[in-house]
Formats: C-alpha cells, structure tokens, sequence
C-alpha cells in the first residue's frame, strides 16, 4: 500500500465528488484537472478501432472537445494505440484508417474501405470484352485424319445395327466371305463403309443400313387399305398407331378381303412392289361354289375379258373339294382393284371368301389374323431382289 501522505497530495484528486471534501489542497487540484484532460480514466475510454474514435472525429488520444495534443505528437502513436485497443473487442475492423490522416475530414465523413476497387470506366470493359471474344473466336485448326474420325463406320458395326447379329457373329461372317460392299466380297476386318451411299450385301441379299421399317399385317375383313378413314373406319393406320416414323402401305386389299398386306417407309421398294414393270407375283385362296369344269384353269391363264381390259392368271390349281365347296389357288402379278373376284366372277364362279397368302417371296404362314410382325433381313433382302434394288 501506498503511504497515506502521498495519497493526501496527489491521489484524492482522481476520485469523483471529492472536490467538495475538506481534505482536498486547493492549489493541486487545478493540476490534476489539467492532466487528466489530456489523458481520460480508463472508464471514460473508447476501444472503438478507426480512424476517428473521440466524439470530435481526432483520434482517442487526442481526447474530447478539451486539450491535449492535436497533432504535434507522433503519428504511429494513434494507429498502434488503435490497433492495440482494438485487439480487446474482436480486431481491427477493415477498410478503416486511423489517425488524423484518415480519410473523411475531421468530422468523421464516409470514408472508402481498403477492398473497394475504384470504379472502371466503361471503355475498359468494352476493350477487356472484345479482347476475350477474339480469344475465343480463333479458327479452328483442322488435325489430320490420322489423327481424327475417319470418314464411314465399320463394317461390322452396320451389320450389327442392322441385326444381323452380334459384331462377333458380323465379323465371322466377314471371315467367312460372305459380305460384299458395292460389289466387292470382304476379305478383311475394319473396313470403313457409308451406309447412305454404299450397297451391303450378305449372302446375295441387300442389308437395310438405314433406319428403314418392315412389317406385314394380317389384315383381317373389314379393315380399310387406308392410313386414316375420314368416316372413321378401322383402317391399317390403327395397327401402327405408336409408331413414330409414318408408314405407308404397298398396295391394297378389299376391305372383305383378308390376308398379307405390308406396310413400310421406303419409298422406292414400296414403289416398285406395286408397279408392273417387276411384276410381283401375289397368291390368293379362294372359296367357290362347284362343280368346276376341268378347263377353268385354262381359261383364266389364258386370259378373262375385263372391263378395263384382259386380265390373265399365272398359276392356277385345285386346293381342296368338299361336295360343291371348293378352295382353288389363283396367282397372278396384277394389282388392278378386284382383279382376282372380278375374273373368277365373269368365269361363273363368285367368290365367298378370299385371303392373299403371299406377296411376293414373303409369306403370309400361320401368322394370326389382326396380328402385325416385323420382317425378318432375310425377307427384306428378298423383297429387294425380286424388284432389282
């Protein structure tokens, strides 16, 4: 402790209210009151961290309104005492500046934080933009093919695509030379083919590369030959009616006639299925009413006068005979409307029932009535043979 008679001169100063006691010096209390101006007790003080802390925007040391140095002492003494004082209440705040060289004025005005970038003018971005875009936009180098896709896909891929079987079956049947391009059979592995322009072929048969459809439906009686029916018909349309590719029908059938009747989106074997000059041969079972002359098949392969001209059969037999009931087989490569009831018609015999059994070399089978399948390579090679494509 200290001695009490050092505490009579100076100490009793430092307390509050003591000015009116009677223990007080008169003389050293206009002393005390000087020093502690210049230098506020520690309740009095502010931990505030930046550049103006006393209510007069100087810096704490400087103190209040009162005296005190303004700005003859050092500057580092109000940036580290700052610093220091504002370690206690969670650091430094950023962006300020202490001191009476902060930013503001002495009144404490907005001041600019340390991680604000002044503003850019807008013919720098433009330039900044333009530079980016013609790094950007340079042209681009070609490689060369060695080191690129080369032109085609291979061989044995397309033939997988096509379903001729895995690429290991394919490439077997590579090796066993039974695939030509253009002509040409295929000795080797990994030739390169376009299937848009080149012709594939496997065993004699043309490969369908393309994203072509096949079926055949077993159109049953009643169904319109037709892809829609305005008068709301049930049509071959309602039998592919979740396809997305749109197909057409290769020829027609009476809508009492049942049998084959094949459906596709390639255009130039639907054309040329229908068009006399490859002359497609169809088949057709028909019931009739007997007795038959032994001549019957004669006369309609020699020709039955029409209408609209001479109509003439290729083949004709005998099926069955039940009593009066016939069956007969009449193939012809016509495709005019009714020809096969129009011809047994003008011989005497009407028809009670009729079914195409083929067209061409597909078959119609034991394939069920209304029941749609989709061909087979085999049988979409033979269709294109039969019409030289």
């Amino acid at each position: 402790m200290r001695s009490s008679g050092r505490n009579n001169d100076s100490g009793r100063g430092n307390y509050r209210g003591a000015g009116g006691g009677t223990s007080q010096p008169k003389s050293g209390g206009k002393r005390d009151d000087k020093q502690r101006a210049g230098r506020p007790r520690p309740e009095e003080r502010r931990y505030d961290v930046g550049g103006t802390g006393g209510p007069g925007g100087k810096d704490e040391r400087g103190g209040g309104k009162g005296g005190g140095p303004k700005s003859g002492g050092p500057k580092s003494t109000g940036s580290r005492g700052a610093a220091a004082r504002g370690g206690a209440k969670g650091g430094p705040r950023t962006g300020a500046k202490s001191g009476p060289g902060a930013k503001g004025g002495p009144k404490g005005g907005p001041q600019r934080g340390r991680g604000q970038a002044p503003a850019r003018p807008r013919e720098y971005d433009a330039q900044v933009e333009e530079r980016n875009r013609a790094r950007h936009n340079k042209p681009q180098i070609k490689t060369p093919k060695t080191f690129g896709d080369q032109d085609g896909e291979r061989l044995q891929k397309v033939l997988a695509r096509a379903g001729m079987g895995s690429r290991r079956a394919c490439e077997e049947l590579i090796d066993q030379a039974r695939v030509e391009v253009n002509g040409q059979i295929v000795m080797e592995q990994g030739v390169r083919v376009d299937p848009e322009k080149d012709e594939i072929k496997v065993d004699g048969l043309t490969v369908a590369t393309q994203s072509y459809l096949f079926f055949a439906l077993n159109k049953p009686a009643g169904v319109v030959s037709t892809m829609e029916d305005p008068d709301g018909r049930q049509c071959l349309g309602d039998y592919v009616t979740n396809r997305e590719t749109r197909l057409f029908h290769v020829g027609r059938l009476d809508t009492e006639t049942e049998g084959i009747i094949l459906l596709t989106n390639h255009g130039e074997l639907a054309h040329r299925l229908t068009h006399p000059r490859y002359g497609v041969k169809k088949t057709y079972l028909a019931a009739i009413q007997g007795p038959l002359p032994r001549d019957l098949g004669k006369q309609l392969k020699d020709g039955i006068q029409l209408e609209d001209g001479y109509a003439r059969a290729d083949h004709f037999r005998v099926v069955e005979n039940t009593g009066k009931n016939y069956l007969v087989e009449v193939t012809l490569h016509e495709g005019r409307k009714h020809i096969v009831r129009r011809m047994l018609s003008e011989a005497g015999f009407p028809v009670d029932k009729l079914v195409r059994t083929s067209f061409g070399p597909i078959a119609l089978g034991d394939q069920k009535s209304g029941w749609l399948r989709r061909m087979t390579n085999t049988e979409v090679g033979m269709l294109m043979r039969e019409v030289e494509l």
